[in-house]
């Protein structure tokens, strides 16, 4: 709610008066607005002193001084002036300069001043309203402080004269109110109002003016305001009197001549002519015109009636006219001339441009041209004369082309240097033709020339060498990669094809490997890769254009092979035969943790799918014993106690990495004692023959449950087949003829065509669509055939080729009427003229000739004009019109006369034209406006020359004297007249300056029109011109205020930056919308007015985009829109929001054992997105614990770039692997952190020897042995079991004998170490040897690189007896490997016995079904039903007997839905059926012969299926009789079907779609085109089934589409053939 409050001083005075009592009540002149939105609104009075208090916006806004001043509070403006200030100590705004109110807004109001105050921190923006009072400092002001008149004497009473109104900058009651005129002799005022309500004033003729009397007359014209006190102004008016016009204008020059350059520019004065009138006023006053003899001169020159100006009308060229004449004529008013002349001289000068002509151009243009290759011929023209039209021709120089002139205007243009398509395939040749005038004329030719393609670069690949990669076991013909090359050609150039070099690869051809895509380079796999075999191999790729001669280049593809988990660990030790025992022996006084064996494995595979673990799967005791999970290392894990068993059998599985992974298990027998002997008769149990046997045994039962499986399965379907055949017979017999009929399903059909082979001729008619499921074929019976023969040839005769001249004479017709030049014709006549005189008319022309042609005129007729036809000296008429009677122009102005011209054609033809007579008169009419009053719209920025109005005034008279001219008033300010102009013929308004809506919005404008009379009568229009407002100010914007950088953490809607916008256009070209550029988070919101706050939209992420620009954008709403665009920078302040992140999830580093201390093990990289501190990054190790060790003791690393050493040299039997947990973190606030781990896997080296395990030697004798004297050749003396601490390879270890000494006598195992005889030692005592004791030297070697080994001495003592242990254990294996079980023998007799019954049983049913096989005759016929809408195909057959039996097979595309009727055999003598016989040899015997068919027992018309039972017809009985016996069960209808395919393999003629019969049957006839149905067919009254061969091929008939929605046969009534359709299907 606005406050406003206001003190009137009421006295008259000066204005300073006035001003001083307002300052008085300062305070009171203060108004308090209430606060909305942040937008405060005050009132003040113009005028007011500097510092004078507005208001206090403290107090108003709500806040304190010292928000003000934290907050840096400051007044933002949208012009360079501040009108008003802010006092930040005490937070008043005060005046800063002095006030005009109107200065600022002239006759607007209200008049207020707008301003915002910001404040920072946070940042905040109020409006701020201040409201000028206007006061009455000004007083009403005329433009001109003289006003002269010029009246004419004969001016009669009651004419108005416009007057200049007074103009008063105040507003409301302080602007001008009211008029007075002094004296009042002969003149009175008129006050009028406008319709924006300011007043304007007219002058009017009271009384008669007498020039005589008073030339002069002086008045006083006074404006008064209605302020207080009150203010007024005056003007001096001086009316003159103007008398008659008596003296005629003169020239000052009978003859004009000047000079003239062509091209002038339009409207330049050429020059001026002057004719001088002695008389005052009006009558003095001249007027200039072209007289009509000027000709079409007129066209280049126009005159300015008023001054004699003669300007440039329109473009002068030398090379058309060099000379003009005009003929000028000087008017006063009342029509008094004068007339001069004037000649004017062209002058040429350069105005033309060289025009080039193109005459030929090759386009395009081989890349291989040589130099001096003729691209164009031009042809380069200047119609200019002189210097002015020589030209010189050229190309720009850095084009490899030139111009070379071949003749006169004629150029050629050449190649100066080869081309090359490749750097530039298109040329742009501008030729430039300049002439040598001053200023010089060039023209630009520019041709757009085409390099054509030459194979001249080979293709490039994009790199020298490629790399790919393909993981093992991969598929054939799968992509690995592909290589791209290009070629800077085009077309077929450029067409690339790629192919495989043939280069050997592992001694092979490469293509072997793989194969190269030809057109896209993709590298396709042949075979599957192994690792194992091949890791990577090289092939070369070639690249081939499409050019001729063909250009190609190649490059090398190294292929590497990946690596897959495809091979299980192999053991290598212990290792297992199938004939040997590997057995480990454990003394009972072994300490926990011994050593009782090593598994030593390997994995062809590599890297982490070969790291092989151990464990232990089955064991006897598995609290005894436990294996390393790295080293395979079997151990004990407690004391041997006496309730150990002594054999244990272990089974250890070693697993790879891989994934999936593999596994191999190793099993392993360990003794649990303290000698040898005393364990032999424990491993006989562990023998390959036992696990043999049992596995015999397993296969012997499995094979002889699957043969009694089969047999009991054989003897139950041929007892089911049996019971099922009795049963249905038996229900065949006692249904009769009440079997159910198969239902009926419409069917789907394949269309059949075609004709047999029969003597009789078939037609058949197929009615194909493209639903093949909706065609039908139907057979026609054999009719006359005519054939329709069209005879082809023909003879074509070329006639005899003769030429004659005609002569054909056009005899005129009269189809020319005569034909005026115009249809228009126009006379002026004077009123005065004499009876008697002529005026020459135009002449008719008629393009006929003879009597056809102009023969006579006709004048309409009329009370004045007569008319009169002469002939000319060529024959040729021409009319004149005849004055008959003096003319008054005051009873008739004008005369209509209709001239018509006729020729002498049959019939006659004629042509009329219009003559329109004016009469002219003496000057008596002033001019009078059609609208005394016109308002006209004109848009601001309108160019100069746009017609703003044009007035139409009319004068009664004619001839001179109602020639109007119309010009603007004397009085007219210079603004108008520096603004518009009037034509002061047309009348037509228009602009001559640079109309600004923003300047002026409206213009009052005075025309007067003025005849040519004598004296001259004049008449005047008010034209009252609204400007309005165009678009054409562009909006601006100022940034008020920015904050920058921001932190990137700062929360959506945070004010930004203020921004301000303006346009200093009106309505909705003023209406300014504000955007900020897309894709940014930031937003504008509009805070009051035109004020706009930018904010974040989004979060904010310095990471992403460390810096926005942003550009404001500012359309207004007009039509069309003008923008403008503010662009700053917002960057964004780096907050601590990414924690360090590392390389790679975690990392695995491999280092060999026995390393020196501070060897780099690996360096690991982490990075930080953030800036300064916050990337700032520290690396640690995490405290863990390595085998009971801190991690810190075996490595550290370095903080600042994670680089991890070690601290210790590694042991790999002491540790296989450990990990480290890595922590990095920044250094901003709060600190991210982020742990990584590395795994550190030890490789193990070959550095530790083997050790003897077992047996337990002294350090000092060596190992001592005994073995019987009566052991054979072979015998186990004892094992030697070694153990390598290392790993893998490095563990594999191997035995051997030290060649010399006793070592001759005996074997040792290279991998199990048993030791054995190798020859009978008795035979060698018997030899002479005195002493029993053998000694020698076991190596035991690993695999190492290098290897190690360690020796251990054995002695071998011979015994005089072997203990019974011995001698049973070497004993039971042997027995037992040799015998066979009992069990196993029982099981394969009952195997053979069972497989031998099963076999006879097969045998007897297969003769049983070959019994029946005899020789049969049978003779089929197919016909085509033609009967009802739906087409069947139905097959008849019998025997040859004296009674036949008919059968109706009705076939679908359907297999389930197909019927076979039996029908009587009357039907065979059907006309549309051709019978088939059937004949069989000893069918049946003679008790069992067949009976003819009864005709009761026939199905009945409605039960049969098919269209056959859609209606009863009168040729077949019905009957309801039983079915008769059926003697030959399937037999019959085995006869009928090999029939048939025997008739189809004679005629080949059938598709794959053919049924399959037996072959033993002669066939009768010959059949075709029997289309693949496919169907079992059920017979009545028989157990046989027809159905299709499954050994041939099947034709692709479409599926049914409403097979789901078709009823199913009933099941609780099957009949036999329903039955047999699940069945046979199976047995088939």
């Amino acid at each position: 709610m606005d406050v406003l409050c206001s003190h009137i001083a009421r006295n008259t005075g000066s204005i300073s008066g006035v001003v001083r009592r307002l300052m008085r009540f300062l305070v009171l002149l203060v108004f308090v607005l209430t606060v909305a939105r942040g937008q405060v609104r005050y009132s003040i009075p113009e005028e007011m002193n500097k510092g004078s208090v507005v208001g206090n916006i403290v107090q108003d806004l709500g806040l304190d001084v010292k928000r003000l001043k934290s907050g840096r509070a400051r007044i933002f403006t949208e012009d360079s002036r501040e009108y008003i200030g802010l006092n930040v100590d005490k937070g008043t705004l005060v005046v800063r300069e002095r006030i005009d109110r109107e200065e600022l807004c002239a006759q607007v109001t209200p008049c207020s001043l707008h301003f915002q105050i910001i404040l920072e921190n946070p940042m905040e923006l109020h409006r701020i309203d201040v409201e000028i009072l206007d006061i009455n400092d000004h007083a009403p002001v005329f433009d001109r402080k003289d006003i002269s008149i010029e009246i004419k004497e004969s001016m009669v009473s009651g004419s108005l004269f416009s007057l200049e109104s007074a103009h008063d900058p105040d507003v409301g009651q302080n602007t001008l109110q009211r008029y007075t005129l002094n004296p009042t002799d002969h003149f009175t005022l008129k006050e009028l109002s406008r319709n924006d309500g300011t007043k304007y004033v007219e002058m009017e003729l009271k009384t008669s003016l007498d020039r005589e009397q008073q030339e002069e007359h002086k008045l006083i014209l006074t404006a008064f305001d209605g302020g207080s006190p009150q203010k007024s102004g005056t003007v001096r008016i001086t009316v003159i009197v103007i008398d008659a016009n008596d003296n005629p204008p003169v020239f000052s020059q009978p003859v004009y001549r000047v000079s003239l350059p062509e091209n002038v520019p339009k409207n330049s004065k050429a020059v001026t002519v002057r004719a001088t009138d002695k008389d005052k006023g009006s009558n003095g006053e001249v007027t200039y015109s072209f007289s009509q003899s000027t000709g079409k001169a007129i066209e280049f020159f126009t005159i300015d009636p008023n001054t004699g100006d003669i300007r440039i009308n329109d473009i002068l060229d030398y090379e058309k006219s060099k000379q003009y004449e005009l003929n000028v004529k000087a008017m006063d008013k009342d029509g008094l001339t004068d007339t001069s002349k004037v000649l004017v001289e062209i002058t040429d000068v350069n105005d033309n441009a060289p025009v080039i002509s193109v005459i030929s151009f090759s386009n395009p243009i081989p890349e291989d041209s040589a130099p001096e290759t003729v691209i164009a011929m031009l042809n380069i023209k200047d119609i200019d004369s002189g210097k002015n039209g020589q030209v010189k021709c050229s190309v720009n120089s850095d084009l490899p082309f030139r111009i070379k002139s071949s003749s006169s205007n004629f150029y050629s243009l050449v190649t100066d240097q080869f081309l090359d398509r490749e750097k530039v395939s298109e040329y742009n040749i501008t030729i430039r033709a300049t002439d040598e005038g001053s200023p010089s004329f060039s023209t630009n030719k520019t041709l757009q020339l085409k390099i054509s393609d030459v194979n001249d670069n080979a293709p490039v690949f994009q790199r020298q060498s490629y790399t790919a990669y393909v993981t093992e076991n991969n598929t054939p013909g799968v992509s690995i990669f592909a290589v791209t090359a290009s070629d800077k050609d085009s077309g077929n150039n450029a067409r690339i094809s790629y192919f495989l070099e043939d280069v050997l690869v592992n001694g092979v051809s490469a293509s072997t490997y793989i194969s190269v895509h030809a057109e896209s380079g993709e590298i396709l796999a042949v075979r599957s890769f192994d690792y194992e075999q091949t890791k990577e191999f090289i092939i070369r790729v070639k690249a081939q254009d499409g050019g001729n001669p063909p250009l190609s280049s190649n490059v090398s593809v190294k292929i590497i092979i990946q690596d897959q988990n495809d091979n299980a660990p192999q053991v290598l030790y212990p290792v297992q035969t199938g004939g040997s025992v590997v057995a480990e022996m454990v003394p009972r006084s072994a300490d926990v943790g011994y050593l009782v064996s090593k598994v030593v494995a390997v994995d062809v595979d590599s890297g982490q799918n070969a790291w092989l673990s151990y464990k232990l799967q089955k064991a006897t005791d598995r609290a005894l014993f436990e294996v390393g999970a790295q080293n395979g290392e079997i151990r004990t894990v407690r004391q041997v106690t006496d309730k150990d068993a002594v054999k244990q059998k272990l089974t250890v599985v070693v697993e790879d990495n891989g994934q999936p992974s593999r596994s191999a298990t190793v099993n392993i027998n360990v003794a649990v004692a303290d000698s040898f002997p005393e364990v032999l008769s424990e491993f006989t149990d562990f023998t390959h023959d036992k696990d043999y046997n049992d596995n015999l045994t397993f296969y012997l039962v499995l094979a002889l449950a699957v043969v009694s499986f089969l047999f009991i399965v054989s003897i139950i379907a041929i007892l089911s087949v049996k019971c099922y055949r009795w049963r249905r017979e038996r229900m065949f017999y006692k249904s009769g003829a009440n079997l159910p009929v198969i239902p009926y399903y419409p069917p789907l059909y394949a269309d059949v065509g075609g004709m047999g082979t029969l003597k009789q001729a078939f037609n058949y008619e197929m009615c194909g669509t493209a639903d093949s499921r909706k065609s039908d074929m139907k057979y026609v019976r054999p009719g006359n055939q005519s054939i329709i023969s069209l005879d082809a040839s023909g003879t074509q005769t070329l006639l005899h080729l003769e030429v004659h001249r005609v002569v054909v004479e056009i005899s005129d017709v009269n189809d020319n009427a005569p034909q005026f030049p115009a249809h228009n014709s126009s006379l002026e006549i004077s009123e005065a003229a004499a009876p008697g005189t002529r005026f020459r008319l135009e002449s008719a022309r008629d393009p006929d000739v003879g009597v056809n042609s102009l023969r006579t005129y006709h004048l309409a007729p009329n009370d004045c004009f007569g008319l009169r036809v002469e002939t000319k000296s060529d024959g040729g008429k021409f009319p004149e019109l005849v004055l008959e009677k003096a003319l008054d122009r005051e009873a008739q102005a004008s005369f209509r006369l209709l001239l018509t011209a006729v020729d002498g054609g049959q019939p006659e033809k004629s042509g009329t034209t219009l003559l329109l007579i004016k009469i002219l008169d003496v000057n008596d009419n002033a001019p009078v406006f059609d609208e005394p009053v016109k308002k006209v719209s004109l848009l601001e920025n309108s160019p100069v020359g746009t017609v703003v109005a044009k007035l139409n005034a009319t004068d009664a008279d004619s001839g001179m004297n109602g020639e109007v001219a119309f010009l603007f008033s004397k009085y007219t300010p210079d603004i108008i007249l520096n603004l518009f102009s009037v034509d002061s013929k047309s009348g037509e308004i228009r602009v001559i300056g640079e109309v600004d809506y923003e300047q002026t919005n409206v213009y009052d404008i005075t025309v007067q029109a003025r005849d040519g009379g004598t004296p001259a009568m004049e008449g005047s229009c008010n034209v009252k011109v609204e400007i309005t407002d165009v678009n054409d100010n562009t909006p601006e914007v100022a940034l008020t205020s920015l904050t920058s950088p921001i932190s990137e953490d700062a929360e959506t809607s945070t004010v930004i930056a203020l921004i301000s916008a303006r346009d200093l256009d009106s309505g909705k070209n003023g209406q300014v919308t504000l955007k900020v550029s897309p894709g940014l988070p930031f937003k504008l919101k509009s805070a009051f007015g035109e004020h706009y706050t930018l904010v974040t939209d989004g979060h904010l992420d310095r990471e992403t985009v460390p810096e926005y620009t942003v550009v404001v954008t500012a359309t207004d709403a007009g039509s069309p829109p003008l923008s403008s665009q503010k662009t700053f920078v917002v960057s964004l302040s780096d907050v601590n929001d990414n924690a360090p992140a590392f390389s790679q999830p975690s990392y695995s580093v491999d280092i060999a054992e026995n390393n020196a201390p501070g060897t780099l093990i690996v360096a690991i990289s982490a990075s930080d997105p953030d800036l300064g501190d916050n990337a700032r990054l520290t690396y640690s190790i995490l405290p863990t614990s390595v085998r009971g060790s801190p991690v810190s003791s075996y490595v550290y690393i370095n903080p600042e770039n994670g680089n991890i050493f070690t601290m210790r040299s590694l042991d790999y039997e002491q540790m296989n692997a450990f990990k480290i947990e890595v922590q990095v973190h920044d250094a901003g606030t709060p600190s991210h952190r982020s742990n990584v781990t590395v795994h550190v896997f030890v490789i193990d080296q070959n550095d530790n020897p083997p050790i003897v395990l077992y047996p337990a030697q002294s350090d000092d004798s060596g190992l001592q042995l005994t073995v019987p004297r009566s052991a054979p050749i072979g015998h186990l003396v004892n094992k030697i079991v070694g153990y390598d601490p290392d790993s893998g390879h490095n563990a594999w270890l191997s035995y051997s004998i030290i060649p010399g000494g006793d070592g001759a006598f005996f074997l040792i195992g290279e991998h199990t170490g048993e030791l054995r005889t190798a020859q009978k030692l008795a035979d060698d005592e018997q030899g002479g040897r005195e002493s029993l004791s053998y000694s020698f030297m076991v190596v035991v070697q690993d695999n190492g690189k290098p290897p190690k080994s360690s020796t251990v001495s054995v002695t071998v003592d011979v015994e005089e007896k072997s203990t019974d242990a011995a001698t049973d254990s070497n004993k039971s294996p042997s027995r037992k490997v040799n015998g066979m079980t009992d069990v196993t023998l029982y099981l394969i007799i009952s195997l053979g016995c069972v497989t031998l019954v099963f076999l006879v049983t097969a045998v007897v049913v297969l003769v049983r079904c070959l019994r029946h096989r005899d020789d049969l005759t049978c003779y089929l016929h197919l016909q085509l039903n033609t009967d009802g809408p739906i087409r069947y195909m139905e097959v008849v057959g019998g025997p040859q007997e004296p009674h036949t039996r008919t059968y109706r097979p009705c076939y679908s595309t359907l297999s389930s839905r197909s019927d076979f009727v039996f029908v009587k055999t009357p039907m065979l003598s059907h006309n549309n059926t051709l019978n088939m016989t059937l004949t069989r040899k000893h069918l049946m015997n003679s008790a069992n012969e067949q009976k003819p068919p009864n005709t009761d027992w026939r199905f009945t018309q409605n039960q049969r299926p098919g269209p056959s039972g859609a209606a009863a017809t009168p040729e077949v009985a019905v009957g309801t009789g039983p079915w008769p016996n059926p003697p030959t069960e399937a037999e019959q209808l085995q006869a009928l079907m090999a029939a048939a395919n025997e008739v189809s393999e004679a005629t080949n003629t059938l598709g794959p779609g053919t049924m399959g019969l037996s072959t033993r049957y002669s066939p009768q006839f010959t059949l075709q085109h029997v289309p693949d149905y496919r169907q079992n067919v059920y017979i009545p009254g028989s157990t046989a089934t027809l159905t299709a061969n499954p050994q041939q091929p099947q034709q692709a008939l479409p599926p049914p589409q409403a097979s789901g929605a078709q009823p199913e046969p009933p099941k609780a009534a099957q009949t036999p053939a329903s039955k047999k359709k699940s069945t046979k299907k199976e047995k088939k």
